[in-house]
């Protein structure tokens, strides 16, 4: 039994492809004033606009909505192609429909950005999109910032605030027995529970220290100083130095 796809009610499986002679005869009818003609382009184009709604298929948003979206797109590009330019339909069409998708994601994000960040950033995925086609690598983002005539720093905090946000608790890698996610990757390591506790009783132990053994720890392990230099600070010998030192280490290991 085939499986059907269903998007907005249309069998995707269903769904026809016109040969390029066929598109541009109707667009011909259509663009004087053949309704039906019109309503032929858009129900033969609608496989154009699933292949691209696809590439949109990981931003968390319903297809459905999407493809509507998409449409909308076809429709704009078939009332608006100019048939003296000599280029394919698709070639126009399908910028059309990306440009109204990206729009509609753009003024639909979670995270809401300054309108001017917002077009820097899809002015910024058109560039690289383009090199991309054009140098068959994707391009860098000193590339796209040349191409741009902006500083790469514009590059990066455009692209960075139109990111899609995900869950903390969103799975990154699983082996079947046990699951890494966003939050183990991301977790403070130092604010523990236990990393508190041993804060609070280094600092016991270290107020249960004198004066002098206080600042030959403070000398030597947070100034980073030699016991040599210890030493002179104090006026002692390098040898007393280190012998209060080990005194000093083992008394905070004896406390905790």
């Amino acid at each position: 039994m085939q499986l059907k796809v269903e998007i907005c009610g249309v069998n995707t499986a269903e769904l026809t492809v016109l040969k390029n002679e066929q598109i541009m005869a109707l667009l011909e009818k259509s663009q004087k004033g053949d309704k039906a003609a019109r309503d032929q382009l858009i129900s033969g184009n609608l496989r154009l606009v699933l292949s691209v709604v696809q590439r949109f298929s990981g931003r968390g948003e319903p297809m459905d909505d999407l493809f509507q979206v998409g449409c909308i797109g076809l429709i704009k590009s078939i009332d608006h192609f100019d048939l003296t330019q000599g280029v394919r339909f698709s070639t126009y069409a399908v910028p059309m429909i990306i440009g109204e998708i990206r729009r509609y994601l753009r003024d639909n994000s979670a995270i809401r950005v300054s309108r001017s960040m917002r077009d820097n950033a899809y002015r910024a995925l058109t560039v690289k999109e383009r090199l991309t086609n054009q140098n068959q690598r994707e391009p860098t983002v000193e590339e796209i910032a040349k191409e741009m005539g902006v500083k790469k720093e514009e590059v990066v905090f455009a692209l960075d605030a139109i990111a899609d946000p995900i869950s903390l608790y969103e799975p990154v890698f699983q082996d079947g027995s046990e699951t890494i996610c966003v939050m183990d990757q991301v977790r403070d390591n130092r604010n523990t529970d236990d990393s508190w506790l041993d804060r609070i009783l280094m600092k016991q132990a270290v107020e249960e220290l004198s004066d002098r053994e206080k600042k030959i720890l403070a000398l030597r392990f947070y100034d980073g100083k030699t016991q040599m230099d210890v030493a002179r600070e104090i006026g002692i010998s390098q040898a007393q130095v280190s012998r209060l030192e080990k005194g000093v280490l083992n008394k905070i290991k004896k406390n905790l």
